[in-house]
């Protein structure tokens, strides 16, 4: 298992958020102090909400920007954290404190005269857009500073972009305005979720981190899985879809469980890229694991509208048994080709302890039935909250004191600020979308480029998910592919609807749950894939080579949410329940054949032929139409019976 310092390297040099400094003295007093401050804010408007959406909002922002700059340098090196913070830092952080305090000190005249902007405001307004992009930069990296770049200058320079992308453009005082002084920029819906869903959940997350439930998911794996063929890849699959809902980020949860299952794997016989592959792939799906899954989700809650969040939960629900199922099942089919055997005796933990506390499931357990029983999701958040905090007094080991509760609340800030930075500059691009009507824009033209096919739509979304989310975190990956693409996939689902027909909310969450989907791949998917990268760190493998095996085990991933598109049964929404039942089942069955045909391995070993007939076969069960399943079942049939005989007559062989 890797040591802490090895675990901040690899974290220092794939996620912005690891990089910070380390303060001490009077800083690291004024931060500790600002972020318990912030958790307390935000825990005290939780509970009865009593500010208006602005200054909400722009405290939220204050405090995000203020910490920010006084803990991520402005340049960073991996592994070196300077302890002194510049003047220039220092001064950065005071404007942003007057920029998050501007609206509640000023709120009833800038009330008053709504939709004029004086000289002041114009600066205030213009600072909080440089501090938020910078901010941005520093807390997640250059690639959403350079996009929201590039979307202001087409605000400014509209007309002098050529066809569908021209517009009448914006001079600097009406785009100040919509900036900071509408709902429709940096305020808007992206930071108004950051600000109230998105933060309870992150301190739901600090509180379970503190109570030692991050590390009983990896016992609990272990006892689980450890002794099944290929154990240790089985542990990290079945550990990172647990972690995955107390943590958004791929790449720690790649470093929090695959510094423990991947040194397992390795010594196993799994090979080094295979190994980090499993890890990169089953972290990347714990922000599609319901029943908390990643701040995006969070997001398309408001971005749908009439749609709860446990809707969007139960939704995502089979794509990810499905995603989860499909690596499990690459990973059995690895191991039986290799002829690996699953965990000694001795490296599994006391069975009977680690059950012992398996009350440390209560408070997600907790969260589950609190959605169901229809009890508000931020609610539901802070009772989670508050069972866990009973949870820890369970046992003396995992009790949580004053300190610890502080400590978790600092924490929660701590997490909720890069998220923070990203939904306010993601803000910046829907604005600029909203304004500039670029979002019908483009979805008429992906829809044109495609000739108004439904499929190479899905296919050009896809792509543009992908590559935005190369060098954008997945919040704000999907706020632009929401805004942009999504509207193309909702377009050509209705064509055969009345033009003003509302949009049904099935057609809705296929669209949003389909670039939800492909952004998060993006973290796994070469040649930029940071989650796969963070693991070839741990594993010593060839990083390019571990993301084209975790791509490979997360086939599922590129493939579901093209069925669910097609079919909402997959999304458990106006289907009868023999179908949910008979569509997973079938899912289920086709990733057994896609994972056979990929890894090349069934009862035996698979010729190319072989191959290509069982995939072909996985497809055509995953794909939900009754002509398709009755084929596929039919192969799946008889491939499994040549595949068994014949693999049972090699073994006598052998023997």
């Amino acid at each position: 298992m890797l040591s802490e310092e090895e675990q901040l390297e690899i974290l220092q040099k794939y996620d912005p958020e690891s990089n910070t400094r380390n303060l001490k003295g009077i800083f690291k007093y004024i931060v500790f102090g600002g972020l318990l401050a912030f958790s307390l804010f935000q825990l005290y408007t939780s509970i009865g909400t009593p500010f208006t959406a602005y200054i909400q909002r722009s405290i939220h922002l204050g405090f995000a920007l203020s910490l920010i700059f006084i803990l991520f340098p402005a340049r960073k090196k991996p592994g070196v954290k300077k302890n002194k913070v510049p003047f220039y830092d220092i001064i950065l952080s005071l404007v942003a404190i007057c920029v998050g305090l501007y609206w509640p000190l000023f709120y009833g005249d800038l009330v008053l005269r709504v939709g004029r902007v004086s000289s002041l405001d114009l600066i205030v307004g213009i600072a909080a857009v440089v501090l938020t992009m910078e901010a941005a930069r520093r807390a997640v990296g250059l690639p959403i500073t350079i996009i929201s770049s590039i979307f202001l200058v087409y605000a400014f320079f509209g007309p002098y972009f050529p066809g569908f992308l021209a517009h009448r453009g914006q001079d600097v005082e009406s785009l100040v305005q919509l900036m900071f002084f509408t709902t429709d920029g940096i305020l808007g819906t992206p930071l108004s979720v950051s600000s109230t869903f998105i933060f309870v959940f992150l301190l739901f997350g600090a509180f379970l981190v503190k109570t030692g439930v991050g590390n009983y998911f990896n016992d609990l794996a272990v006892v689980l899985a450890g002794r099944l063929t290929g154990g240790p890849a089985k542990v990290a699959i079945f550990s990172s879809a647990l972690q995955g809902t107390i943590s958004g980020s791929s790449v720690a949860n790649v470093v929090g469980s695959g510094s423990y299952t991947i040194p397992m794997m390795k010594k196993l016989g799994y090979r080094k890229e295979f190994a980090g592959g499993v890890e990169a792939a089953a972290s990347t799906g714990g922000q599609i694991m319901p029943p908390i899954m990643g701040a995006a989700a969070f997001l398309m809650v408001e971005f749908i509208g009439n749609v709860t969040y446990w809707g969007i939960a139960k939704a995502a629900a089979i794509p990810a048994l499905l995603y989860f199922t499909g690596i499990w099942i690459m990973t059995h089919f690895e191991a039986k080709r290799v002829g690996l055997q699953g965990m000694s005796e001795d490296q599994i933990p006391d069975r009977k302890a680690t059950l012992k506390k398996i009350y440390l499931l209560l408070p997600i357990i907790g969260i589950i039935i609190f959605l169901l029983l229809g009890i508000p999701t931020m609610k539901a958040a802070l009772l989670g909250i508050v069972l866990t905090l009973i949870v820890s007094f369970f046992d003396k080991s995992t009790r949580l004191g004053i300190k610890d509760t502080i400590m978790a609340l600092v924490d929660g800030a701590r997490t909720a600020l890069a998220v923070a930075a990203a939904t306010a500059c993601a803000g910046i691009i829907v604005g600029v979308v909203v304004k500039t009507g670029l979002g019908l824009s483009l979805a008429t033209g992906l829809i044109s480029a495609a000739g108004g096919n439904i499929v190479l739509t899905l296919v050009f979304t896809m792509l543009a998910a992908i590559v935005l989310g190369m060098g954008s975190p997945t919040t704000a990956n999907y706020v632009i592919t929401s805004t942009i693409a999504a509207p193309a996939i909702i377009k050509l689902l209705m064509l055969d609807m009345p033009t003003d027909a509302a949009v049904p909310i099935v057609i809705a969450i296929s669209a949003h749950l389909f670039v939800f989907y492909f952004g998060i791949v993006a973290d796994i998917t070469p040649p930029v894939a940071l989650a796969a990268f963070a693991a070839s760190g741990i594993s010593g493998g060839d990083p390019i080579k571990t993301g084209i095996n975790s791509a490979k085990l997360a086939i599922a991933a590129f493939i579901i949410p093209y069925m669910f598109v097609f079919n909402p049964a997959l999304l458990m929404i106006d289907s009868s329940f023999f179908e949910i039942i008979w569509v997973t089942f079938t899912a289920i069955i086709g990733m057994v054949a896609i994972g056979a045909g990929i890894i090349g391995y069934w009862y035996r070993k698979c010729n190319i032929i072989e191959r290509i007939i069982i995939v072909a076969t996985g497809l055509l069960l995953i794909f939900p139409e009754t002509i398709t399943d009755i084929v596929g079942m039919a192969l799946f049939v008889i491939m499994f019976a040549i595949q068994w005989k014949t693999g049972k007559k090699d073994k006598m062989a052998v023997a």
